[in-house]
């Protein structure tokens, strides 16, 4: 097998380059192709000096994760670094594109950096549940201080190349298009500086309060989290340090780390979404339908959100309208949007300006007959959808495809409303649209392929999570959000309060709970409308006009600032429905409500996977990560279930009498796991 690592002269400098597409990763023949070369320079009287560098499109954007779980083969990448550092001649690191975990630690370990402008540095191991395990905490503060190490590793967020530079993380930048020739030259002019700065001898200082502060400062990010905090800690135990003992303490850290169920939860994530890009039975070479104009009909919260998606990647929107108030109103609320985004700094004016420019409002229906891709995004009404399509059919040019945002309804009926089924499936966006990573693709009976494949290839480009999803009630999401909400609701006329069945979902994780989600989404939504007929709690509530935050009560009573607190009025009125029905109460445990209300998604799951609506367990996992918020540390429902294991789920299912799916239980029985 040919070495992905190649050495080469140029004078006395030796160059080391690596070429390991995509990301240059620094797999055991990577590692081992280093270390040669370094000890050819070693060897090599003649050699003046070493420049590391990447060929392709990034320097080494990371390990390879997938030999965690594999025996280690040496070089580790702890020792290849310290045998970077002990190099005897300088050793210069060239970096363009991403300098990532270990990475950016092989760039710690040489003596000099010089980088393209637009390079990116960073330790993002705290998104895999783990700490940089060969050397980044100990000489990131050394090199570029205590506070900045402390964001890049406990944050995992990268930095740019100027703000490295800035830090001393870098030392020179080098043009765009003459990097290699740059980091030589370099090269050549430190050759004969002695003393070698090495990394490991410098000390690491600062101000105690300073660790206390970004504990309290990030502690909502941090919340439930392990390894920022173990980051963190350890960082504040080994600034001043020697380093041969702080990078004992690291190696402890990530092997402690590494070993436990977030980090294994984390990981799987990481995969997961990779794999869900993946379709069964569609070949990866599949030509794709050409999508160079889209049509968004309504102009409401979801469907001016969608539009912002293809705006801000280039691609232009004929957004439709029935009305010109509306229009206006749905077109003024994307401005707004963009201009809110650039005041943040993460746009320029330029940038609004260009993506509004994209932007084609109409109220005339026809005008969406130049769409290659035309996504309906009404309310949630068969009959309005249906009409609608039966227009499409009419107006939308051949193999143009045609889309629903619905979230709940059967794709198969509203591609029944055209004469061409196999262009329409749903593509069900998460709100608001335009932040939310998720992306649902549901999958008609008679979806062609490659309509299925272009609507999946399009998601990438509009930087969303993509998961194809069949067709039944609710897809994925939602179908497993139903009896979460149903046996919390239960649980009100049993005993409990929505404020003890949300704590239990916060404690577990969640950003909120069912009752704050509906008061959040809209206590009214789906509501017949009649405040004379009152045939539960949630009709009581909607009836006194108690519509969640948006009225300023709900489930529970806000202050102006939206801060909830528990309500004494949603108090009568769920004793009055006790009353009412006469249900038999009891004390309902913290345990009794992770059983009845995440058990039980478990189980609805269970039943989606033995049906063929999703395509693999982890599909689910990452529906439930980036569309409702589900703890990444626990790694979606189906993980989390196998973590729990599957005997005890389904025995916390028979306690209270749940129907257990037959998926399920033969896992369960058979000692298997859904991942």
């Amino acid at each position: 097998m040919t070495s992905p690592i190649t050495t080469s002269r140029q004078g006395d400098v030796l160059i080391i380059t690596s070429d390991n597409p995509p990301v240059n990763a620094l797999g055991a023949a990577v590692r081992l192709g280093i270390q040669a070369g370094i000890r050819e320079a070693a060897a090599d009287d003649s050699v003046k000096a070493v420049v590391i560098h990447c060929a392709g499109r990034t320097f080494f954007a990371g390990a390879d994760i997938t030999e965690f779980t594999k025996p280690p083969v040496d070089p580790l990448l702890p020792a290849l670094v310290d045998e970077i550092e002990a190099s005897e001649k300088p050793v210069i690191a060239a970096i363009h594109g991403t300098a990532l975990g270990g990475g950016c630690e092989v760039a710690l370990a040489s003596h000099y950096r010089i980088a393209v402008p637009s390079a990116k540095f960073g330790l993002p191991e705290v998104k895999l549940g783990i700490l940089p395990g060969a050397g980044g905490t100990q000489r990131l503060p050394r090199v570029a201080g205590v506070e900045l190490a402390l964001e890049m590793a406990a944050k995992g967020d990268p930095i740019s190349a100027s703000k490295a530079k800035d830090a001393g993380l870098v030392d020179r930048l080098a043009g765009e298009d003459s990097l290699l020739a740059d980091a030589v030259a370099f090269a050549n002019e430190v050759a004969a500086t002695r003393p070698l700065p090495r990394a490991s001898e410098k000390t690491a200082t600062a101000d105690p309060a300073l660790f206390e502060t970004f504990r309290k400062t990030n502690a909502k990010r941090f919340r439930g989290f392990e390894a920022p905090a173990d980051i963190v800690d350890l960082i504040e135990k080994t600034t001043g340090m020697d380093y041969a003992e702080g990078v004992k303490l690291e190696r402890n850290g990530f092997m402690k780390l590494v070993m436990g169920v977030q980090s294994a939860a984390q990981r799987h994530i990481f995969f997961a979404e990779r794999k869900a890009s993946k379709i069964d039975g569609i070949a990866d070479d599949i030509a794709l339908r050409d999508v160079k104009r889209v049509g968004v009909i309504g102009a409401g919260t979801m469907g001016g959100g969608i539009s912002m998606n293809f705006l801000s990647a280039g691609i232009p929107v004929t957004i439709v309208e029935m009305a010109q108030e509306a229009l206006d109103r749905g077109t003024g609320t994307i401005r707004k949007n963009y201009e809110a985004t650039a005041a943040k700094g993460r746009m320029t004016a330029q940038q609004v300006e260009g993506a509004m420019g994209l932007l084609k409002p109409t109220l005339n229906f026809d005008d969406l007959g130049e769409c290659d891709l035309i996504i309906e995004a009404v309310y949630e009404n068969m009959d309005v959808k249906k009409e609608i399509f039966g227009r499409l059919d009419k107006i939308a040019k051949p193999g143009a495809i045609l889309a629903s945002n619905t979230s709940y309804l059967d794709v198969n009926e509203i591609a029944a409303a055209t004469s061409r089924p196999q262009d329409v499936l749903g593509m069900h966006f998460f709100s608001p649209a335009n932040v939310m990573k998720l992306l649902e693709i549901v999958r008609g009976d008679k979806t062609a392929d490659d309509v299925l494949a272009t609507a999946m290839a399009i998601s990438k480009k509009i930087k969303k999570v993509a998961v194809v999803a069949g067709v039944c009630y609710g897809f994925i999401g939602n179908r497993m959000l139903i009896p979460r909400q149903m046996e919390a609701m239960k649980m009100l006329h049993e005993g409990a309060t929505p404020e003890q069945i949300d704590k239990v979902h916060v404690a577990f994780g969640m950003p909120m709970g069912p009752f704050q989600m509906s008061d959040l989404a809209g206590v009214d939504i789906g509501w017949h409308r009649d405040p004379t007929r009152i045939e539960n709690i949630r009709d009581a509530l909607a009836a006194e006009g108690r519509w969640g935050q948006k009225t300023g009560k709900g489930f529970y009573d806000y202050d102006e600032k939206r801060n909830p607190s528990p309500s004494p009025r949603v108090a009568e009125i769920i004793a009055d429905f006790r009353e009412k029905t006469g249900t038999p109460q009891h004390e309902i445990t913290d345990e009794e409500i992770v059983e009845r209300t995440l058990y039980t998604m478990v189980n609805e799951g269970a039943l989606i996977l033995a049906e063929g609506k999703a395509q693999r367990a982890s599909d689910i996992d990452v529906v439930w990560i980036y569309g409702y918020g589900w703890p990444v540390y626990r790694g979606g429902p189906m993980f989390w279930a196998d973590t729990e294991g599957l005997k005890k789920i389904v025995a916390g299912l028979e306690k209270h009498g749940f129907e257990v799916a037959p998926l399920l239980r033969e896992k369960a029985e058979k000692g298997e796991r859904f991942n």
